[in-house]
């Protein structure tokens, strides 16, 4: 079992976890349709990326009944 030297000081110890902080996020503006959406990531609201439609949205898709 691991057994410390010396008392790790209150002082020490939090001057270790001074990097352990989460950052805020970062949003864009999708140019497309102007929501928020995460840096070069595809806009969940519209499905565009760089100015292409990669995602196509559920209401625009046309399904066969038979087919689903």
């Amino acid at each position: 079992m691991a057994v410390q030297q010396n008392k790790v000081s209150k002082s020490r110890r939090n001057m270790r976890r001074a990097h352990d902080a989460l950052v805020a996020a970062n949003p864009n503006e999708c140019p497309s349709c102007g929501e928020l959406k995460r840096p070069h990531h595809v806009c969940p609201s519209c499905g565009h990326y760089a100015d292409r439609e990669v995602v196509a949205k559920a209401a625009e898709v046309d399904l066969d009944e038979d087919a689903a």
